[in-house]
Formats: structure tokens, C-alpha cells, sequence
């Protein structure tokens, strides 16, 4: 078992009986579910919303390699700059060179998975340039030091308790500050950095192939503000986001934001189609984007689990799985946490490392019945894990055991051959690891049920 399967392992152990983060969570996607059921029911018909959403991805994934350069050329066409990004090395060198080369200082940015994909904020530290998250969830883990815990909500797993705790420590407010005043305390140092920051740092929700722009969906309006005042602006975006048209938006925004937070729409949609104009006031003097790629190919090049690549990003998937709410998200240990995180890191990252990622489902189909473009999310997970076996990733113990279990399930005598008292002690000594110490090993009959039929039919021909 590799260092991160046995850490998942262990933090799993620890996080599912830990009963106040559960509080916590259950609490939190209570809430989502809640309205998440008046946002869907707002569809028409939300089955045929899904359908058309999948078809429109797939014929993107059919095509990609025509609708990137497409969007590169429309982009341009205002003044706009694309860089191709292999992986994240690439990706945080170019971002480097753009900043050195304005002699800027300080970066705002707004909430992209994108950049926590490439570790962006440590990388800039490390090179001395001042990173501060504008998203009010993903400024109050970055103080805490901590990931984001959630694809849409980082600060999922603190309590309202948790953030007056926090901000009383860091700023002086009062310990027992309610939810609006912590906005308000958070605004208040913000605004400051929108005004003075030399760089600005957003993500995409989608790349809009034949306008050539990028849409930006929010709630708080700190993307818009990442994106006006400072001179410089760099969209980090997976290659996977372009859809054909702007037209799509009409069925992506709605089917994004009620599966994301239960709304009809999200209260800023914004869409950005290069830098400033000669004819326009606001905006940067310079925007680029970064399209990036880092393992997605890879997983493009899988024909049977590429549909992960679908994926809007959405956290639906997250918020049903049974095993996302008793772990939570940092115990995955990876930037796209819950069912899809398990699809598509053993392809971007490694299916060595996190092929254990695979096997952490229940395989209820819960994830795969709320997603929105229909991914068959259950039926990837089965995918990886023949994947991970084909690719000879099983340890020897576990493939002479599974080996063994065949044989026996082959031949009704060799699963007779041994009686129940020694099936129950190779349980108790070889077994009792693998079944969990808070959980009781099943006692094994002294007879199976073939042998008890056996004798129950001679005895009544007798």
C-alpha cells in the first residue's frame, strides 16, 4: 500500500467517527439539499436538460482539437494572449515570467480549482509575490492554512463558530461576531487589495469557443472586482472547459448554479472577451489565458472514462456520496476531492498514488444520479479499478487472495473442504484488519448451506 492509500486510510478512520465534523457537514449539505430541490424544480424538464448537457460535452471532447485553436483565434482577435500549459510546472513559469516581466508585486485572485490544481498561491510565495484569495471561503482557509475542502464551498467543514474564532484572533472582532459582521469585516479588507493589487487571478467556468471569451459565474462579485482594477489580468483554465457557443451558456449557467447551490442563476455572470478596449473604460490593459492541460490528455486519450472530462464542476457528486460525508474533503488529499476527484486524479496525477481513490466508494450510484451532464460516475470508478489491476498496481497478497477466493467459488469442494471452525479462525487472524476494528467479523456456520441442503435432502429420502 503506497504512503497516501495508507494516510487515506488512517485520516478516513479518524474523520468518520470524528462526531463534530460530522455535525458540521451534515449540517452544511442539509442546507444545500434543501435548496438544491427548489432549484431543480424549477425545470422544465430536467432530464432532457441533462441529456442535451452530455451530448454537447461529448461532441466537445469529439472535437476539441478544433474548437481550442478556434477560441485561441477569436481571442486574440481583441488583443487577448493564450498560453498552452503541459503541466503545472509550465503553467506557474509563465505566470511568473508575465508578473516579473510588469514588475509587479501583488496578486488578488478569485476562487479557481485551476490554481489549486498547480499549487499557484505556495508557488508565488516562494518567489516572494504577495497572494491574497478574494472568494470570502477561500480567504478564510487561506488563513487558516488549510486547502479548500469542497470543489464549491472551500469552507464547508467550519462552523459559524469556527470563522468568529478565527477572525478574533486575526483581527480583533468580536468572538461572538454573527455571519454578517465577519462579511463585513472580510469586505473591509479586501477592498483595499482589489485597488492595489498589480495582478489579477481568476479561473473559467467555461472557454466560449466561437466568441472567443471566457465566463466567469459568482456570488460574492469578487471576481468581477479581480478582474477590473488591477492592470493584468491571467485566467487559468483546463482545456476541458470550451463549449461551442455562447448560446450553450443558456443551458450551462442554469444547470451549473442549481446543482452548485440550489439557485436559478448565480447573482454575477460575467463574460470576458480580452483586455480594454479603446472604446471602453474598465478593465485590464493586458489579459492572458492559460489553457492547461497537466494529465488531461491523458485522460482524454481513455476512451471508456474520458467522459470524467465532462465534469462542470458543480460538487453535486460530492454532496450525495455516502463516503464524501463521513471523510470530508481534505481526507482525500487531492485538489478535486469526493467521486470526481476519484475518477479523474488516477489519470491526471497517477494511478499508482491514487488508485486507492477508486475503492473508496460504496458503488450506491447516488454521484452518477445527480450529475448534471450525466457522467456515469460509478461506472468509471469500476473502470479504474479493472485499470489499476490490468496495470499490475495490485499488491501480490491481494491478487494470490482474490486468486484463491476464485478457485474456490469455482468448485463447490474446495469451498467445502475446509470446515467453519477453520474459516473462522483464518477471519479472526488474517482478516480482522481489513474488516475494521469498529466493525465485528461475521461468524461462518459450521456447515455451509450446500452441505445442510445435502443432508436435509438425504435425510427426507430416508
Amino acid at each position: 500500500m503506497s504512503k497516501l492509500a495508507s494516510d487515506f486510510v488512517k485520516t478516513s478512520d479518524t474523520k468518520a467517527f470524528d462526531l463534530d465534523h460530522r455535525r458540521i457537514i451534515n449540517y452544511n449539505i442539509g442546507k444545500y439539499d434543501a435548496a438544491v430541490e427548489r432549484g431543480l424544480s424549477k425545470f422544465a424538464n430536467l432530464e432532457n436538460s441533462k441529456r442535451k448537457a452530455h451530448t454537447v460535452k461529448w461532441k466537445v471532447m469529439e472535437n476539441l482539437d478544433k474548437l481550442l485553436p478556434e477560441f485561441e483565434s477569436n481571442f486574440q482577435r481583441r488583443g487577448g494572449k493564450v498560453i498552452w500549459a503541459n503541466d503545472a510546472a509550465e503553467a506557474n513559469k509563465e505566470i511568473l515570467q508575465i508578473i516579473k516581466k510588469a514588475g509587479a508585486k501583488t496578486v488578488i485572485k478569485s476562487k479557481s480549482m485551476a490554481t489549486e490544481e498547480i499549487h499557484l498561491n505556495e508557488f508565488l510565495e516562494e518567489n516572494h509575490i504577495e497572494t491574497v484569495e478574494s472568494d470570502l471561503g477561500e480567504y478564510i482557509v487561506q488563513l487558516l492554512g488549510q486547502k479548500p475542502y469542497h470543489i464549491v464551498t472551500p469552507a464547508m467543514h467550519l462552523s459559524k463558530e469556527d470563522i468568529a474564532k478565527l477572525f478574533n484572533e486575526r483581527f480583533g472582532t468580536p468572538i461572538d461576531a454573527t455571519p454578517e459582521q465577519l462579511t463585513l469585516k472580510a469586505r473591509e479588507l479586501l477592498r483595499e487589495k482589489y485597488t492595489s493589487a498589480d495582478v489579477g487571478i481568476t479561473g473559467g467556468n467555461f472557454l466560449i469557443a466561437d466568441s472567443g471569451s471566457i465566463a466567469l459565474t459568482e456570488n460574492e462579485g469578487n471576481a468581477r472586482l479581480t478582474t477590473t482594477f488591477p492592470k493584468i489580468h491571467i485566467a487559468i483554465v483546463g482545456i476541458e472547459k470550451v463549449i461551442p457557443s455562447i448560446n450553450d451558456l443558456d443551458l450551462f449557467w442554469p444547470i451549473l448554479s442549481t446543482h452548485g447551490t440550489g439557485q436559478n442563476l448565480t447573482v454575477y455572470n460575467t463574460i470576458l472577451g480580452g483586455p480594454r478596449q479603446s472604446d471602453e473604460s474598465d478593465g485590464p490593459e493586458e489579459m492572458y489565458v492559460i489553457l492547461l492541460d497537466n494529465g488531461r490528455t491523458n485522460l482524454l486519450a481513455q476512451k471508456d472514462q474520458r467522459q470524467g472530462l465532462y465534469c462542470i464542476r458543480c460538487g453535486a457528486c460530492l454532496n450525495a456520496c455516502p463516503v464524501y460525508k463521513n471523510i470530508g474533503g481534505h481526507t482525500y488529499e487531492t485538489t478535486y476531492s469526493g467521486p470526481i476527484g476519484s475518477i479523474i486524479t488516477p489519470h491526471m496525477a497517477g494511478m499508482e498514488e491514487f488508485k486507492h481513490l477508486s475503492y473508496a466508494s460504496s458503488l450506491c450510484g447516488k454521484c452518477t444520479e445527480v450529475c448534471p451532464v450525466k457522467i456515469d460516475i460509478h461506472k468509471m470508478l469500476l473502470l479504474n479499478r479493472r485499470d489499476s489491476v490490468n496495470q499490475g498496481l495490485s499488491p501480490r497478497a491481494e491478487s494470490l487472495g482474490w486468486k484463491g477466493w476464485k478457485m474456490g467459488m469455482m468448485k463447490r469442494k474446495m469451498m467445502d473442504m475446509l470446515g467453519g471452525k477453520f474459516k473462522n479462525f483464518l477471519l479472526r487472524n488474517f482478516f480482522k484488519k481489513s474488516w475494521g476494528k469498529h466493525r465485528v467479523l461475521p461468524q461462518v456456520a459450521e456447515k455451509s448451506f450446500s452441505k445442510q441442503w445435502q443432508e436435509k435432502q438425504a435425510g427426507e429420502t430416508l
